[in-house]
């Protein structure tokens, strides 16, 4: 992968979580191409192996591991693993996260004769407890739980960085999506919070927050099937000054700037946007 710039992190070892979806694979490649040796950390070991096969075959020096973020036990054998193959972790991304279409309602506005209307209208009133759960569960002990586990040993070592995944949804909820704009509200607070509680120990906390990307798993969400943009996605683009979607590999600046001690030394507790100037933008 091409990265625009290169920080030193040679030696280093960087765990990241979520490592073999569509923006995970990127991170961990570029954290590969700037010397940290990484373990890709995701839910199947499959996807792991491929992202870690694929940095090998570019020279680098890589892992796949199989973990549930939600599951402390398998974080912890997951540990072992990466202590044993890499060493510590000095560098923790925490990239799992996610939505579910059942904590997701269909209408953007109540309208009560719409629902007369159409029964079948999924309202939040229809939201599924347990879906919601999963939701906020998978996005917000989805990175506390590996933060515990992984930042442990971090406070042994200096220039540790753990770096978390937030949102556009943090800073506005987006229509449609409550649990997950809760979700990572969440994780923009608990990345203050954790870094004020790790100030001492020598480990930085930050957070990226990606605006519009136009990937594999939301195309369907912005795009017609024959390539114009939905309803949805032109709102979106009339309320981003900079008038496009993002594309994955511009949040690697960001990532790449955060987790250099050399380049980053006095920053914690920042929320990056990435975004075209979304979150800036009031609409008027």
């Amino acid at each position: 992968m091409t990265v625009p710039f290169k920080v030193d992190l040679t030696g280093k070892v960087a765990v990241v979580t979520g490592g073999g979806g569509v923006l995970g694979a990127d991170f961990c490649k570029a954290l590969a191409a700037c010397g940290a040796k990484v373990a890709v950390l995701d839910l199947r070991q499959e996807p792991a192996d491929k992202v870690a096969n694929e940095i090998k075959e570019a020279g680098g020096i890589a892992i796949g591991v199989a973990a549930n973020v939600l599951e402390k036990e398998s974080l912890l054998a997951a540990r072992e693993i990466v202590e044993k193959e890499l060493g510590t972790c000095d560098i923790l991304l925490n990239g799992a996260g996610g939505n579910n279409p059942r904590g997701t309602t269909d209408d953007e506005f109540y309208d009560g004769e719409a629902v007369k209307a159409n029964p079948e209208l999924k309202t939040f009133f229809d939201l599924d407890p347990k879906s919601v759960g999963f939701v906020f569960d998978l996005n917000f002990l989805g990175t506390l739980l590996p933060s515990q586990v992984f930042g442990e040993a971090m406070t042994q070592k200096k220039g540790s960085s753990i770096i978390n995944i937030s949102s556009m949804n943090a800073f506005t909820p987006l229509t449609k999506i409550p649990a997950y704009s809760g979700a990572k509200a969440a994780i923009s607070n608990f990345t203050q919070w954790l870094a004020v509680y790790f100030s001492k120990a020598g480990i930085r906390v930050n957070a990226i927050a990606p605006g519009f990307l136009v990937t594999k798993q939301n195309e369907k969400l912005l795009l017609n099937e024959d390539g114009s943009y939905t309803e949805r996605a032109a709102k979106i683009l009339r309320n981003t000054p900079m008038e496009r979607f993002g594309q994955p590999e511009e949040l690697i600046g960001g990532l790449l700037f955060l987790a250099s001690e050399q380049a980053a030394s006095f920053i914690t507790g920042v929320v990056l946007p990435i975004d075209g100037g979304f979150a800036a933008y009031s609409g008027v």
